[in-house]
């Protein structure tokens, strides 16, 4: 199995890349069994949480080297379709509907960056090392561009797409690809899930869909009537009663789980 996927009754998925021999380095298979995995999750109404790990000593190695080698005889159409498949896994986990969150370690290259350049929340050992090193095969990271450029910045991926260089967990979070640095045995992802637990499950998909449907617009009449109508509908859902009920009534939300 490239990967192992679990669910359980907090509305935590756990999905953990499972090719430690070589260092979760991405294959046609890997892909297809994470693509299957994300659009069962979007299907999930019980899942509110999913987080991304690597089993072994690194996170993901990027692009498995033997997969490169057999793509290099490949037709332009057979590398077409095949990068395509790459593209839509990509694209399922950037657009899942659940809160989604990498917690990653030892070495993220590549597809692997691109891979937590899709999720919202980036947890990373200090001892982590990242790097877009495709240049150094003669090969480009096009597949992944859209994803890190987004969550990076132009400039910021101008020179790590040209140098291929490594870059550890600090600069990481300097250029906005990692969120927390946290070492092993803290709780940081305990503590963080523990925290989104106590939130409105449908509010949290909402406020996501905020994000992914607005980032990047003009502020428009037709944007603000948008916004506004989100929020009108908001106030009357179920989940919004119950949540200022409990709040008044100074009691616990009936969503509220412990992890």
């Amino acid at each position: 199995m490239t990967i192992l996927f679990e669910k359980n009754q907090n509305g935590v998925a756990n999905i953990t890349l499972n090719r430690p021999e070589v260092h979760n380095a991405f294959d046609e298979k890997m892909i297809a069994d994470l693509t299957k995995a994300f659009n069962e999750l979007e299907q999930s109404e019980d899942i509110h949480v999913v987080v991304l790990s690597g089993g072994g000593k690194s996170f993901s190695a990027g692009a498995d080297l033997d997969w490169m080698k057999r793509a290099a005889n490949y037709s332009f159409d057979e590398n077409l379709t095949d990068a395509n498949l790459l593209s839509d896994m990509l694209n399922a986990l950037y657009n899942l509907r659940q809160l989604t969150i990498a917690n990653v370690h030892g070495a993220v290259m590549g597809g692997g960056l691109g891979l937590i350049s899709c999720v919202d929340v980036v947890i990373a050992e200090p001892e982590t090392k990242f790097a877009l090193s495709e240049v150094k095969l003669g090969l480009i990271p096009a597949t992944i561009a859209p994803f890190v450029i987004e969550s990076i910045g132009a400039r910021q991926a101008k020179r790590y797409f040209q140098t291929g260089e490594f870059f550890d967990a600090k600069e990481a979070q300097n250029i906005g690809l990692v969120h927390e640095i946290t070492s092993p045995g803290d709780n940081k992802l305990d503590d963080l899930l523990k925290n989104i637990l106590k939130n409105a499950p449908d509010a949290v998909k909402d406020a996501k869909k905020l994000v992914l449907d607005f980032a990047g617009e003009r502020i428009t009449v037709g944007l603000r009537n948008d916004s506004a109508g989100r929020i009108a509908k908001t106030r009357a859902s179920k989940e919004a009663k119950e949540g200022l009920s409990a709040f008044f009534e100074k009691r616990k939300a009936n969503w509220i789980k412990d992890v």
